[in-house]
């Protein structure tokens, strides 16, 4: 069955045609990657970045430039990656405000001037639609924060722009494309540019790894943070549902939707946590680092989700090996499934009756440019301009949430608690209390198939164990633990519920310990990598 990768799931938004996807030479790639690679301050992290900032050795405003020259130039041409939707126009007078609060003293703290990318499923009170990549939304300006905009905005931080996405988050069709959108067209990895960048949160991994902005946020329901995360090679962490409001942002599942910071470092995603975090209850997740966090540490390590690929195993079995050497007992766990009969089919219920609820509240509310007030007239507008909205793939998962009664009905119920029970109760919290472990470990995710307009989403046998942090709503966390032939893979860390800054914590001490973050090499496909380059070719003569 496939696996569900989605998530919570911009002015006119701003795309550019698909790139040609050529053969290269070994060296034309080489010579490709160093071309497109980034220079100065804004190839750095996004705590170096701050730090230079607060030295003084660079200004808001030359950032803001900085990254929009390198939009116009890698993602909107060059290689086209097609992962920012559209620009922020007030974005260069709030950097001149940032830098003249430093000039003053008075800057609001770190994160103070750092120009941050926003999925285009958040709402943000700038002059920029939030779309979720679809025609129906292209005018939805709110005019309004959600929760986690203004904690960044009040941090001091610059909304840069929106990033594409999966459109309506993934959750439109049984063989949709991960990373492309009606209006942003297809999100390419900057990795390998054929490959899938997975999704919902394409857009948002692409451009933290192509150095494209500081950071930027992601949203998930099942996987829309970690796994675009994993393939492109970058830090993304999925909070405790509910750590990070899901007000104002276009929903899916209330049960299981959040937004997630996504960068190159953990210290990074613990910096932007700390101004998205909403309620009374504040933890400092950038205090609670800690390098030697691993040391006596128990780590569960769930073989049961490691996959098949001899790759992505020998990666995982290293991390594992560098767990170790940092003080940490691994305690093998080989076998778990979710307790509960018809577990996809349940989960997959829930999110219809939940996406049926939610977004027809959403739109029922939306900015007065949108037409498109609930769920059945979208799926008739989308029937209207099915050349651009129908072009690729169909609605079924619209059509079937449709379908649905409401959040009352019994089956919606019983299935919510069967899902949750089975990974929470029977699933995570039953793993770490029989094995006496801290935190569960894994890879992130496979290596991505190729980018596949014919037959969709096409993946080699699943590894890791997002599903489980999904549903029971608990945190997880992936971090860049080298690559296979050319593509990023990243190793989780899963935790116990609102165990957020212990799991950023084990995150962190293994990332630094390893430092397995690699640049993208823009390579046109995994033929232009000389050991495969060399093996596909004749021989016979």
């Amino acid at each position: 069955m496939k696996r569900w990768i989605i998530a919570m799931l911009p002015a006119a938004a701003i795309a550019a045609c698909s790139p040609r996807v050529e053969e290269a030479s070994p060296a034309e790639s080489a010579e490709q990657a160093a071309d497109y690679a980034p220079e100065g301050v804004i190839a750095k992290t996004l705590p170096e970045i701050a730090a230079a900032l607060a030295a003084g050795e660079t200004t808001s405003e030359a950032l803001v430039e900085a990254y929009v020259a390198r939009i116009e130039r890698v993602d909107w041409a060059g290689p086209a990656l097609q992962s920012v939707l559209a620009l922020n126009p007030n974005a260069l007078k709030d950097a001149r405000a940032s830098d003249a609060r430093r000039a003053a003293g008075a800057a609001l703290g770190p994160l103070d001037g750092v120009p941050i990318l926003l999925k285009d499923n958040i709402e943000s009170l700038d002059p920029v639609p939030t779309t979720a990549g679809a025609l129906a939304l292209k005018d939805n300006v709110a005019g309004r924060d959600s929760p986690l905009v203004a904690g960044l905005r009040a941090s001091g931080a610059v909304i840069l722009g929106k990033t594409n996405l999966s459109q309506w988050a993934n959750f439109r069709s049984n063989d949709s494309m991960s990373g492309w959108s009606a209006l942003g067209g297809q999100v390419r990895n900057p990795h390998m540019l054929d490959r899938n960048p997975c999704g919902s949160s394409s857009g948002s991994a692409v451009a933290v790894a192509a150095s494209l902005a500081a950071g930027a946020v992601g949203t998930e329901t099942n996987g829309s943070v970690i796994c675009p995360s994993t393939v492109n090679g970058i830090v993304g962490f999925k909070p405790t549902v509910g750590l990070v409001s899901q007000e104002y942002i276009v929903p899916i599942s209330f049960s299981q939707d959040t937004a997630g910071p996504m960068a190159k470092t953990v210290a990074g995603a613990a910096m932007m946590l700390n101004a998205m975090a909403t309620g009374e209850a504040r933890t400092d997740y950038v205090a609670a680092l800690d390098e030697d966090a691993l040391q006596g540490a128990r780590i569960g390590v769930a073989r049961f989700a490691q996959g098949q690929n001899a790759d992505v195993i020998a990666l995982f079995d290293a991390a594992l090996e560098d767990m170790k050497a940092a003080g940490a007992e691994l305690v093998e766990i080989e076998n778990f499934e979710p307790a509960t009969e018809d577990f996809w089919g349940k989960a997959r219920a829930v999110l219809e009756y939940e996406f049926k609820a939610t977004i027809n509240d959403y739109l029922a509310a939306a900015a007065p440019g949108v037409a498109t007030r609930d769920l059945d007239a979208l799926i008739a507008f989308n029937e209207e301009h099915a050349d651009v909205e129908l072009a690729l793939f169909d609605q079924s998962l619209f059509e079937s949430s449709a379908a649905r009664g409401g959040l009352e009905e019994p089956e919606y119920l019983e299935a919510r608690a069967a899902i949750q029970r089975a990974t929470r109760e029977e699933g995570i919290d039953r793993l770490l209390a029989e094995h006496g472990v801290d935190v569960l470990v894994s890879p992130s995710g496979p290596l991505p198939g190729r980018i596949d307009p014919v037959n969709g989403d096409v993946w080699p046998a699943w590894a890791g164990a997002g599903y489980l942090a999904a549903i029971a709503g608990y945190p997880h966390l992936s971090v860049p633990m080298g690559a296979a032939r050319g593509a990023p893979v990243g190793v989780s860390f899963i935790g116990a519920k609102d165990a957020d800054a212990q799991v950023l914590a084990y995150g962190y001490a293994y990332e630094q310990r390893t430092k397995h973050r690699v640049e993208p090499a823009y390579l046109p496909s995994a033929e232009a990598l000389p050991e495969i380059a060399v093996a596909m070719r004749r021989k016979m003569e």
